[in-house]
């Protein structure tokens, strides 16, 4: 584990009662903008999702540029599709993309969704294979994330690259003395847990205000903002494919519940397998099971998989009524980090 990762151990249930009510302020959220392919990705984050069995509903965040025509198909499936405001960076301080940030820095607004008391974002080239509503039982008051990983090129341009410095493996290249305090821990941004708060998100808007951009936008972001309530959680939560070639020895590809298609040539639904790594077996496996579920017509939306209480919606008895209810330890934080 590494220095100063406080453990994180919480006694949880898996499951809800049969007939649980969906409205019970929680929800999974994810995001897109544009009219681009990213569409299929929440398409079939919403099948994987439903495959799980979560019994939680998927909130999809859009930007006004998001055509009818993707709004209709991501309701079709069952997401509920809200649209929010661009948010846009500091003034004069766009030394990076424009277009880049604003679409970023967006994310924010989900901070703002008060009616929900706990939500886990995933991006939309994510895809979950495994039951995880059991997050959403941690202890309130802190920010859950998988730490990232320092060693591809994407990260030239960071103290840590330059030393080859990973906070996955410290112990591999120890940080330098001359170099002052090792930096925080430092998460990924592609799934986190948190708790939406109407305070919190003036907060967040605020302190953007007087903060420069940074090459990773709203992720550098987070992690400022979060340093002191940030908690990581295992890499089996958020697998990062570049950990399949940097770490392997940290990677149990079999437990693995959230994978993350985030490295170059990656994305499912844009793969040749050309690019560096993408010709890696267990990579073409990854690819292949996210188009097992994206392609199954089983896990299609249909209105009879949702019952109406109140005016809400809830999973009907019979699927939750299957579900396992064990009671389990949760996982410390990583070892190998």
């Amino acid at each position: 584990m590494a220095p100063g990762v406080p453990p994180v151990d919480v006694q949880t249930t898996l499951g809800r009662k049969p007939g649980g009510y969906l409205g019970s302020r929680r929800a999974y959220v994810t995001f897109l903008a544009g009219d681009g392919d990213y569409v299929k990705g929440v398409v079939g984050l919403a099948k994987g999702l439903r495959k799980v069995r979560s019994v939680y509903p998927l909130l999809v965040v859009v930007l006004p540029d998001v055509p009818e025509a993707h709004r209709r198909l991501l309701q079709d499936q069952g997401c509920v599709v809200r649209e929010i405001e661009p948010v846009y960076p500091p003034e004069n301080q766009t030394q990076f993309a424009m277009a880049y940030y604003v679409i970023n820095y967006s994310k924010l607004r989900i901070w703002n969704f008060e009616e929900y008391s706990k939500m886990i974002y995933l991006d939309a080239d994510i895809q979950v294979f495994d039951n995880i509503d059991h997050l959403f039982d941690m202890p309130d008051g802190y920010f859950y994330a998988v730490m990232d990983c320092f060693c591809e090129k994407t990260w030239s341009h960071s103290r840590q690259y330059s030393i080859g410095y990973c906070q996955q493996c410290p112990d591999k290249v120890a940080w330098p003395a001359e170099m002052g305090s090792p930096p925080p821990l430092y998460f990924n941004a592609g799934m986190f847990v948190f708790e939406p708060n109407p305070l919190t998100y003036e907060s967040l808007l605020d302190t953007l205000k007087i903060t420069p951009p940074t090459p990773f936008a709203e992720q550098d972001f987070l992690n400022m903002f979060f340093e002191k309530t940030y908690r990581p959680i295992p890499l089996v939560y958020n697998l990062v494919l570049a950990m399949l070639w940097r770490h392997p020895e940290n990677v149990e590809l079999d437990k693995v519940k959230v994978v993350h298609y985030c490295a170059a040539g990656s994305k499912p639904w844009r793969y040749t397998g050309k690019e560096a790594n993408m010709d890696r077996e267990d990579i073409k496996m990854l690819v292949a099971k996210w188009w097992d579920i994206y392609s199954d017509e089983s896990l299609d939306f249909k209105a009879e998989d949702l019952v109406t209480e109140g005016g809400a919606f809830s999973w009907p008895s019979p699927i939750m009524a299957g579900m396992p209810e064990p009671t389990i330890n949760y996982i410390p934080a990583p070892t190998a980090a």
